[in-house]
Parts: C-alpha cells; structure tokens; sequence
C-alpha cells in the first residue's frame, strides 16, 4: 500500500466536519476579496504578480514540508501525488497568470461579478464528473445572475477602468477557475492533502506560468517596486497559503457547487477593499445588478442545498 492510498484510508476512516469545512470557505472567501485591490497597486501587469506570488508561495509551502519531514518525520510528497497533483498544477498556473492579468485590465468589479457565474459552469460538472446531484430546475434562478451581470458590465463608472479586453480574459479565467476546482476536488479524491497539494501546485504552476509572463510582461518581470514586492510578499502568504490551502481542505466536506456558490458573496467584498487600496468607484446603477447576482447566485445554492436535504430523508 502506498502513502497515497494509506492517506485516503485515513481521511475515510476519520469523521468529516462540515463546520470546520464551511468555516474554511468563509477564510478563503475574505482573502481573496482583499486580493483583488492589492493585486492593482503596484500599477504593474498582473502576469509578473502572479509569477513572483507563485515563487514565494512555492517557497513557503515547501518550507512547511521540510519543517513537517524533520520534526515528525513525515514523508515527502509519493510519485502518486504528484502523478494526481499534476492536472491541477498545470491548470493553476494558466489560471492565475490570465485572473491577475485580467484583474489589472479591468475594474475589481467587473472581474469579480463575471467570476462569480462560475456556480452555473460548475454545478452542471460536479454532477458529471463526481456525482454531486444539484436540484437542476435550480440553475434556473441563475438568469438573475445573468441579468445582474449585463446591469455591472454596461453600467460601470466612465473612468478606463474596465475594458473589453479585461471582460473577455475574465471569461476565459472563469472557464480556468471550473477547471482548476475539478482538478483539486479529483486529486483529494485521491487522497492528497492540502500541505503535498499545495507545495506541488506552486511549484509545478510555474510550467504554465512563466511562458505567459514572458509574453505579456517581458523585461517587467524585474526588477520589481518595493510596492510590487510588498505586493507579492502578501498575496504569497493571503492566497498562495491561506485561501487557497483553506478551500483545498474544506473540498474533503463541502461539495464543490456549494463551495462555488458560497463564493457569491465575495464580489460585494472585493469591490469594497478595492474602493480601499485602490480607491476605485462603483455607481450606484451597479448596485442593483451587484444584488441580482448574489440573490440569483443564492436561490441556487438555496434550491440546490434543499433537494439535497430532501432526498437525504
């Protein structure tokens, strides 16, 4: 029996807490909404964030590694983990090269309300590939999030913030954000913790990473700002370590459309901490659009989470 499957042995004999689970997403969701306006700041293409942020995540993870190995001799990551760490390594890596690039393309608002139909895309997958029955006549609320989004994108403040350009990549991050979570969600699946699967992820991201950084940012890549490295510094323990790790970990409790819809609510919060660190505007049209989305995103999780319940009983 190899590590991985003694591992996997383990998480099934240990009794699962959802509480712990659901309060891991809430963590995740409030790091990655202060994330959006520290990405913006150093005023540098994103591409070259998320670079360094990968490294210093990378070095980070791996630091705990070794830390666990030698204090209570834990082994390193098996040739399995790694084998079923790989897809979403690699997926990562595109991933937050294009989501960090789009962020500093377009308003924190904007990104973050497109990323948030990730529940429509997600839901239907989750289904296919790991049997999580959603209530399907609840996607059907999923229009309001529709017509909440066309509301945030057409009536945004006139300032060059928001660009189609910015919109359009946001759109293939949120094709990149589905894949990624059915990655993570297979390899715990297979029995890879959080500490292997995020050493190897911000590690092996980097195959993806850099050729995008490369081409989009070239010579920008360094020498860096000090606000830049402040940037990267914080973004590697925020999300590199703590969302990320958090949301990886409650995957072994939470489905994987409860989680994405949970997530609903981190727009509100993002455009919040940019009009903060960045000082940017939302108008008060945005609004109503900015409830839509939430309350349509809400109602499915809502119908969704409720036929759950019902066939349970």
């Amino acid at each position: 029996m190899d590590d991985t499957t003694a591992r996997a042995d383990a998480t099934t004999a240990a009794p699962p807490n959802r509480t712990l689970g659901l309060l891991a997403v809430v963590a995740s969701i409030m790091c990655f909404a202060v994330s959006f306006g520290i990405i913006k700041w150093p005023g540098i293409p994103g591409s070259v964030i998320a670079w360094w942020r990968l490294i210093g995540s990378a070095l980070l993870w791996w630091l705990l590694v070794i830390g666990l190995r030698v204090q209570r001799g834990r082994p390193l990551p098996s040739r399995a983990v790694w084998r079923s760490a790989l897809p979403a390594a690699l997926l990562f890596g595109l991933y937050i090269s294009m989501f960090f690039t789009a962020v500093t393309k377009t308003s924190v608002a904007h990104a973050e309300f497109i990323n948030s139909l990730a529940p429509l895309l997600v839901i239907p997958t989750g289904f296919l590939l790991f049997r999580e029955r959603p209530n399907w006549s609840a996607l059907r609320f999923g229009l309001l999030s529709l017509v909440g989004l066309v509301i945030v994108l057409f009536t945004g403040p006139d300032q060059g913030v928001a660009t189609i350009e910015g919109d359009l990549l946001m759109l293939l991050v949120l094709v990149l954000t589905v894949s990624y979570l059915m990655a993570s969600k297979w390899a715990r699946a297979r029995g890879v913790d959080t500490v292997d699967f995020m050493a190897i992820v911000m590690t092996v991201a980097l195959v993806t990473a850099t050729p995008v950084a490369l081409s989009i940012a070239g010579d920008e890549i360094w020498p860096l700002s000090w606000q830049a490295w402040v940037a990267v510094a914080i973004l590697s323990v925020l999300t590199g370590g703590a969302a990320h790790g958090l949301l990886f970990f409650a995957h072994r409790t939470v489905p994987i459309a409860t989680i994405s819809v949970m997530q609903v609510s981190q727009p509100a919060l993002s455009a919040f901490w940019a009009w903060v660190i960045v000082d940017e505007a939302i108008t008060a049209t945005q609004i109503p659009g900015m409830a839509l989305v939430i309350v349509g995103m809400a109602l499915v999780v809502w119908n969704s989470q409720g036929a759950r319940a019902a066939a349970r009983r």
